[in-house]
């Protein structure tokens, strides 16, 4: 089946899936009541057991999708150790999911710069109190933590934690579901041999 007659619903597909994520995640913003830009970011630990939990996407072009944590957290070393991850977005309102995986790229000291300081200020004060991931005693040492922290800053400028940066997962395969009568939904896959190699797309079995 050639890509221009390849169709999701009665939609063509195309050949760019970053146009078609972009078209999808437009119509989510429309749709959904919060949060269109979340998606469950898995990871695997030392064992090899898989880990998954709901993140932000932060920015999305031709390199890959962003997402941005604590290097020290679960996940932030889960993914320095494999250098790599999958997501996957779901719009309910849409009957659509975008399932993405690949190898895991650390973005530029500019760009996570550039997207702390956009950060609320609460944001980027909880960046420097929270030990991501590790044992809290209590709620209570969290919030005086911050207050001090708080506190310390005053009116200055609140710098990045050095443990503080972005991931980019770089998709080698992209695909996009859209529901279907009697459970026989549209699934149309991208996928590459690496990265900057052109895109190949199929339709799956439901």
């Amino acid at each position: 089946m050639t890509k221009e007659l390849l169709t999701l619903g009665e939609k063509p597909v195309g050949d760019d899936p970053y146009a078609l994520f972009s078209a999808w995640l437009e119509a989510a913003g429309e749709a959904e009541p919060n949060d269109p830009g979340a998606t469950a970011l898995a990871s695997v630990d030392e064992d090899g057991l898989p880990d998954v939990r709901m993140v932000l996407l932060k920015g999305f072009d031709e390199r890959g999708f962003v997402v941005y944590t604590n290097f020290e957290s679960a996940k932030g070393r889960q993914i320095l150790a494999s250098r790599k991850a999958a997501m996957c977005f779901h719009w309910k309102s849409l009957r659509r999911q975008v399932r993405l995986r690949g190898p895991v790229e650390i973005v530029s000291d500019a760009e996570a710069d550039v997207y702390f300081a956009a950060r609320p200020r609460g944001s980027r004060v909880g960046a420097w109190a929270s030990d991501q991931s590790r044992r809290l005693e209590s709620r209570a040492l969290l919030e005086r933590r911050v207050a001090e922290l708080d506190a310390q800053y005053g009116d200055a400028p609140i710098p990045r934690p050095p443990h503080w940066s972005g991931f980019r997962l770089v998709p080698m395969q992209i695909e996009f579901w859209q529901d279907g009568q009697f459970r026989l939904h549209d699934r149309a896959v991208f996928w590459r041999e690496g990265q900057g190699e052109p895109w190949s797309v199929e339709r799956l079995y439901p």
